[in-house]
């Protein structure tokens, strides 16, 4: 009995030894390069100021899922997040908290929300005087409003900037749009989406991309949001699409057909205990012998042996060129 519980120990440590656990999400792109100039939105209040204000409403609406990259569908409606009193939303009867999901206009028109460019949408077309019809949930009771918008005397409050990151088969970090670039593309205030990141490796590299565009449309998709975009780029890389972009570069519109990549499995990690261990990652590989008795690891630009835990050898690239023969 004595001799079997040190032979269990042994069994029981080798088990834990071969187990793992795998990682829940991929680690980040090493190799994304983000210029800092243009991660802040460039200051064109002043452009802004000069663009045609439209109706107003009152009512900010934001998407109403918070969390948007874990959605698996595009969210219907939009969360009222603020109401201005004695506006137009006010007096129609909306609430903050509202979800609104559906606007008819005059002629009978109706526009179902996903976005909230959707509603920036209408109120830089609408008239104002038209009455808006406007279906809405609140606490899971739907309900019909009219609103009926005024004229806007002063510009909308710009955009809070906010970054976008793609990396499983582009590569890519977005940020939304100012008012003034998405409309300048054709788009409306909240729409469009700025490269302003782009992986070495990127396939949209070689298609041609270059930070600043404003990603227009994938497809047939416009770009109401960001989110849109990663959407698109996660379908067409799991069907191993090619993609068309529809691009805004310093003022003209753009077209570039660009393939698809999926990640590359660098990771990997073999394990005999007691014997052998092998493990490759991001360009560094290390192999170890007889619990390192015997160890070698490697990288782009150096190398290591190490014998009896003691004795190292180490070499590598110096930092000099030299000519070779042709």
């Amino acid at each position: 009995m004595r001799t079997l519980c040190p032979l269990l120990c042994a069994a029981v440590a080798l088990l834990g030894a071969c187990s793992t656990k795998l990682p829940r999400e991929a680690p980040p792109l090493v190799d994304i390069e983000e210029p800092l100039a243009l991660r802040e939105a460039p200051s064109d209040d002043e452009e802004r100021r000069a663009l045609a204000f439209g109706v107003f409403t009152g009512a900010t609406l934001q998407v109403a899922q918070n969390v948007l990259d874990q959605r698996d569908e595009e969210s219907e409606g939009l969360r009222v997040e603020r109401i201005v009193e004695n506006s137009p939303a006010d007096a129609a009867g909306l609430e903050v908290g509202d979800l609104v999901f559906e606007v008819s206009v005059a002629g009978g028109r109706r526009i179902e929300l996903a976005w909230p460019s959707e509603w920036r949408s209408l109120e830089l077309e609408a008239s104002a005087g038209v009455p808006w019809t406007v279906r809405f949930d609140r606490a899971g009771e739907e309900r019909t409003v009219a609103l009926v918008p005024v004229p806007r005397v002063r510009p909308a409050d710009a955009p809070v900037v906010e970054h976008f990151r793609e990396e499983q088969h582009v590569g890519v970090v977005f940020r939304t749009a100012t008012e003034v670039e998405a409309r300048a593309a054709g788009l409306a205030p909240g729409g469009g989406a700025v490269v302003i990141g782009l992986s070495r490796s990127s396939p949209w590299r070689t298609a041609g991309v270059r930070f600043g565009d404003l990603l227009v449309a994938i497809g047939e998709r416009r770009i109401a949001h960001p989110q849109v975009a990663l959407d698109e780029l996660r379908r067409a890389g799991e069907e191993n699409q090619t993609v068309e972009l529809e691009l805004f570069r310093e003022g003209r519109p753009l077209e570039v057909r660009a393939l698809s990549s999926v990640r590359f499995e660098e990771v990997y990690d073999v394990s005999i205990p007691l014997l052998y261990s092998f493990e490759r990652e991001r360009g560094r590989i290390e192999h170890s012998f007889l619990l390192g008795l015997i160890g070698h690891e490697a990288n782009e630009v150096a190398y290591s042996w190490t014998f009896l835990w003691l004795i190292t050898f180490r070499g590598g690239q110096s930092d000099r060129l030299v000519e070779v023969d042709r």
